[in-house]
């Protein structure tokens, strides 16, 4: 089994229902299985900010899936959920994102994947959850600790259980 990192997020609909529904369909428990599971986080819009607020998480998953398997998975379930890609605008308000954040130590560039994930270290609303379930899993030779110590993270709040 590989170990892997996984960010989700949603801002359109019941966003915790949308969450814990996809958490429980992503981790089927056979080919990728959870491990542990952030609080929720609510979240200010990354890219596009002229759009409600978003609730992500981050988990931690064991899979026995390839890494673009595990991608597909993803797909998958942000489908189940309604999201259709292609109708959406990039960074745009959505029922619910789902990305491949890392996988164990590789290193992946293809253009439907990219491992680590290029923009995570830069991003508040993905490190602070990922400090939750990862905070000494190192990506480029330093911890998620370590980066989210440089980010502002003043527009990312814990929500209560």
């Amino acid at each position: 089994m590989s170990a892997a990192l996984i960010g989700l997020g949603s801002n359109a609909g019941d966003e915790k229902a949308i969450l814990d529904g996809a958490v429980s369909q992503f981790c089927n428990g056979t080919s990728v299985r959870l491990v542990s599971r952030s609080a929720n986080y609510l979240t200010k819009p990354w890219g596009v900010e002229d759009q409600p607020m978003f609730i992500n998480l981050c988990l931690r998953v064991e899979t026995d899936l390839s890494p673009l398997d595990l991608l597909r998975r993803a797909l998958e379930v942000e489908a189940a959920f309604g999201r259709d890609r292609a109708k959406e605008r990039r960074w745009g308000q959505r029922t619910l994102d789902i990305d491949v954040l890392a996988y164990d130590d590789l290193v992946v560039d293809l253009p439907e994947l990219q491992l680590p994930h290029p923009r995570m270290k830069e991003r508040a609303f993905v490190l602070i959850p990922l400090l939750d379930v990862a905070a000494d899993w190192r990506i480029d030779g330093e911890t998620v600790r370590e980066f989210a110590a440089r980010l502002d993270a003043s527009g990312v709040q814990r929500l209560p259980a």
